[in-house]
């Protein structure tokens, strides 16, 4: 839970600026239209098929999904401190910057956190398709079980996982369980292609970025206790980030996309300030 104070706050009514208000309001509608629809006596839709955002490589993969993910959100808590961080820091770079720079800002790191979340995506999965290639070559059920536990944690049935080295170490030359080893590679990589991405928070950590740079001083009270100064909490938390993607945390979290939105948030602030001071 985070509190900011800042001298240079901006007024308005509980800082319910017209983009962030509408912002919160539709990431609202969507979340209770996702469980209403799923829920539907007259028949299930699951809005999280069309709306959020898969890796390119699967058949679920859609364009606009690059936009419409951002306003999707798994459960209460997830929705909640997103829009909490949205309604705290939002409002005052609305009122500074104005509605359309801000919405600009707000959708352009959104979209900047998918494509670096794809991006690195299609690297991970560039390194798979080598080990997998390299497996093929002499299949064994120690490789193998070091390939599922190194890129398909929380993916693959511990149960049937078992079984399979179970009796493929007493029988390795058996041609059946290397066959039934590989097609089980290949079903792994279609569901970790099938695992969809969404939230705001990408779009939020831009903003969060861009308060940490325009008020650097200002101070984040952690749990409405702990003061700290913006520019150290944007960066313990970028470090944070980053060093939970690179070391595969497992907690389905894509850090990644929230270190996308604070890249693109950066270049664009950079970018603005340089034609804001323009002379000609």
């Amino acid at each position: 839970t985070l509190m900011a104070n800042d001298e240079h706050r901006l007024t308005g009514f509980l800082g319910l600026t017209r983009v962030v208000k509408n912002l919160v309001l539709i990431n609202i509608l969507f979340f209770f239209a996702t469980f209403a629809l799923l829920g539907s006596s007259r028949g299930q839709l699951d809005l999280t098929e069309y709306l959020a955002l898969y890796y390119p490589g699967s058949d679920k993969f859609r364009w606009w999904q690059l936009v419409s993910y951002m306003f999707m959100h798994a459960n209460f808590s997830h929705i909640f401190f997103n829009m909490f961080a949205l309604w705290m820091f939002g409002n005052i770079l609305e009122q500074l910057w104005g509605p359309k720079r801000f919405l600009t800002y707000y959708m352009i790191t959104g979209i900047g956190a998918a494509i670096v979340h794809i991006a690195v995506m299609y690297y991970q999965f560039h390194i798979l398709d080598g080990q997998i290639k390299e497996f093929m070559l002499s299949p064994n059920p120690v490789d193998y079980a070091n390939l599922i536990a190194k890129n398909f944690k929380g993916i693959y049935n511990p149960e049937w996982f078992d079984q399979l080295i179970s009796a493929w170490s007493l029988t390795p030359e058996s041609p059946l369980l290397k066959q039934e080893a590989l097609n089980s590679l290949g079903h792994l990589v279609v569901t970790k292609m099938n695992i969809p991405t969404i939230g705001a928070s990408g779009a939020v950590f831009g903003i969060l970025l861009a308060y940490g740079l325009t008020f650097p001083n200002s101070l984040i009270y952690i749990y409405f206790l702990l003061p700290i100064k913006a520019k150290w909490f944007v960066l313990i938390y970028a470090v944070l980030e980053f060093w939970f993607g690179i070391s595969g945390a497992g907690d389905n979290v894509a850090h990644f996309a929230h270190l996308g939105g604070m890249i693109f948030g950066y270049l664009l602030m950079v970018y603005w300030h340089k034609r804001d001071h323009r002379y000609y």
